[in-house]
């Protein structure tokens, strides 16, 4: 459909190409963009639930067939759930990113300042260009 965005405006996106959708637990994932530049997931790792993850810090990694990248936390909290399906298949990350490869829930306490809109990180990945 000509003019609809890849990017739910139902979540921020932050420039470190992550996505946080807010609610009770908040869940994270990697934006349709990363997924691309990475190609094809073949290991993930993930905070571990019970830690604390701080907004614009690493706190986990994904490699693939072509780089390994650092998972950058959109927001403070901590980690109350994982994603085992994509430690199991990492390929789910890159195949189904804002959806069925999600990466973990945090119980939010800051979230990072310069989050964006579906529009605005779009826009924001035109002017990286």
């Amino acid at each position: 459909m000509k003019g609809a965005s890849v990017y739910p405006n139902d979540r921020t996106y932050s420039p470190d190409h992550e996505w946080l959708m807010e609610g009770t637990p908040a869940r994270v994932g990697i934006t349709s963009f990363a997924a691309t530049s990475l190609d094809e997931a073949v290991y993930v790792e993930l905070p571990e639930v019970g830690s604390t993850v701080t907004a614009g810090v690493a706190c986990g990694e994904i490699e693939s067939v072509k780089s390994v990248s650092d998972l950058v936390a959109p927001a403070s909290g901590t980690v109350v759930a994982v994603n085992e399906a994509v430690i199991d298949d990492p390929k789910l990350v890159t195949d189904d990113p804002h959806g069925e490869g999600w990466l973990y829930e945090i119980d939010t306490t800051a979230v990072t300042d310069g989050l964006m809109d579906g529009s605005a990180y779009e826009a924001f990945l035109a002017d990286q260009q």
